[in-house]
């Protein structure tokens, strides 16, 4: 079975990746429609954070806050994925940029990357919000557990503000995922979740791709297409 022609879709929107977006979410957001709460994610024009954001959107929340490595990323969230505002953190002063895009505070962080941009947001959170832990990927070649340590500072913004930063591990959800594939698969087809991928031909260029996507090189999911 396809989702509109596209094998790929259960790689990423419609696979473990997915799954990841709607469970983190679903268990460590707590969004609620109505609360009008503002959702910033990192990482957000990668293949986990394009999903969440709009996830986020269509569960509830009024402003939907990408950060992400290029204008070009930019340009894709809010005018290809409907997210309310997108932060360049190479160029952009991400602090004054957050504070105009948020200006209510921050509710729930869907956090892909960790280090210092996770402090900035985590550094204008509301009282009772919520840090959805998903990847730290700025400090992963860092010998450091996981999650990684935060600054003092940052560390005591989470206790005095009753902020939530659980440990999230898809693996541990897996008796919920087949509905969640479900209600994934219905929002693709629908195009109420729109699927963005950076595709490379040839199973020989695997390794450019690879480096590409570490690089951040790539929008969406990176997919090697091997054969039609």
């Amino acid at each position: 079975v396809k989702i509109d022609g596209h094998l790929s879709y259960f790689l990423g929107a419609v696979g473990i990746t997915g799954l990841t977006a709607l469970l983190g979410v679903r268990e460590k957001g707590h969004v609620t429609k109505g609360a009008n709460q503002t959702m910033v994610v990192s990482g957000a024009a990668g293949a986990c954070g394009s999903i969440a954001g709009q996830i986020g959107r269509l569960d509830g929340c009024v402003r939907v806050v990408g950060i992400c490595g290029s204008d070009d990323k930019c340009r894709a969230l809010v005018e290809d994925l409907g997210f309310s505002a997108a932060i360049n953190y190479r160029q952009d002063d991400v602090c004054a940029r957050l504070k105009e895009c948020c200006p209510d505070g921050i509710d729930v962080y869907f956090d892909n990357v960790g280090g210092h941009i996770s402090e900035t947001v985590i550094a204008q959170m509301n009282k009772g919000s919520h840090v959805i832990l998903c990847g730290q990927i700025s400090q992963y070649n860092k010998d450091v557990p996981y999650p990684p340590p935060l600054s003092v500072e940052t560390q005591n913004a989470l206790q005095r503000n009753c902020i939530t930063r659980e440990r999230f591990l898809v693996l541990s959800y897996m008796h919920k995922a087949e509905a969640a594939l479900c209600e994934l698969s219905q929002w693709v087809k629908s195009g109420q979740i729109k699927v963005l991928e950076t595709v490379v031909n040839g199973i020989e260029n695997m390794g450019v791709a690879f480096c590409s996507m570490m690089k951040g090189g790539n929008v969406g999911k990176q997919i090697i297409k091997i054969s039609d």
